[in-house]
């Protein structure tokens, strides 16, 4: 069982329109709302690959029930923890004439002690039978600011690598815990790291006792700095569609890679390839499966070199917002 959790979940609400009327009133025709929060899509991305997945966090509240009875439809399996806070909402506003997304999310609850303390109890159980799992999003109040640190402890301690997608302080907290694999994009990357290259922000992460990391480069694919070596992976040519939720689907792909222990390059090409499908796709937490099987052979993995030009192109778009 591959565990994914996700602290501040969500709601997910995607408006789709040809174009945006700024300042103006916009009709909906057909509004769309699904369990979210990063650990609930990449849960989704690898149960439609085939795996066997569970998935805990935090809900409450109406918000909460309406997320947990969309993945009692789903057939996930629900170990979420029950609080009195409610669960935050999230809206993605996707302009099909720009293929391009803007995406607006609520701070979501307050967690007490109580509660946290729960989640911890039900986590470790989990770990039992999890032969990986992944912590994605971010944090919300009155859990604790290393928490993420926390839990990557305890999965070490039971034989578990974890997967981590993160930013900031939730992130730095957790390094020296030595997740498996942290997976920022570029810009949740240089909020880590400072104003870096994207080779040299991956390698400080490293450093600082992440066993491998992987960089989003939106449009661009990924950057790995692993112990294997450093590896760039490119799609074969851009995608148009609803970015929101690729980044989720690098991680499911990178996670089952890690269960199976694929080697880095391929990967690496199941990342790409899975996340510029999911681009095409309407919802996150989705993927179009012909796409998928069309552009994975035409990924393109190449190494990078001490020396060799790595820097990317500057951001075009955040394709993994939290």
């Amino acid at each position: 069982m591959i565990l994914t959790v996700t602290l501040n979940a969500a709601v997910d609400v995607t408006y789709r329109l040809d174009r945006v009327a700024r300042h103006g009133s916009n009709r909906v025709t057909a509004p769309a709302e699904r369990a979210g929060g990063k650990g609930v899509n990449v849960a989704r991305v690898l149960a439609a690959l085939g795996h066997d997945t569970a998935v805990t966090g935090l809900a409450g509240g109406a918000t909460g029930e309406a997320l947990r009875a969309d993945l009692a439809t789903a057939g996930l399996r629900d170990e979420f923890v029950p609080i009195d806070g409610t669960t935050r909402r999230t809206v993605t506003v996707v302009e099909e004439e720009l293929g391009d997304a803007t995406v607006y999310l609520e701070p979501g609850p307050t967690v007490s002690g109580a509660e946290w303390s729960h989640f911890t109890a039900r986590y470790r159980r989990l770990l039992r039978s999890a032969r990986a799992v992944v912590l994605a999003g971010s944090l919300p109040a009155g859990v604790p600011p290393d928490a993420y640190g926390r839990l990557v402890a305890l999965a070490a301690q039971a034989g578990v690598p974890a997967v981590l997608d993160a930013e900031g302080a939730a992130l730095r907290a957790a390094l020296a815990a030595g997740p498996a694999l942290v997976k920022p994009n570029q810009a949740e990357l240089a909020a880590t790291t400072g104003p870096v290259d994207p080779l040299t922000g991956a390698r400080r992460l490293r450093a600082a006792g992440a066993r491998a990391v992987v960089v989003s480069l939106g449009p661009g694919g990924l950057l790995a700095s692993t112990p294997d070596g450093d590896w760039r992976a490119r799609p074969p040519e851009p995608v148009r569609g609803n970015p929101t939720g690729a980044g989720d689907s690098a991680v499911a792909a990178l996670t089952a890679g890690l269960v199976a222990g694929t080697p880095w390059p391929a990967r690496l090409a199941e990342a790409v390839a899975l996340s510029a499908a999911t681009v095409l796709a309407p919802l996150a937490g989705s993927f179009d499966p012909v796409e998928h099987r069309q552009l994975l052979p035409r990924v393109r993995v190449r190494p990078v070199y001490p020396g060799s030009p790595a820097r990317p192109a500057a951001p075009q778009g955040d394709p993994c917002p939290s």
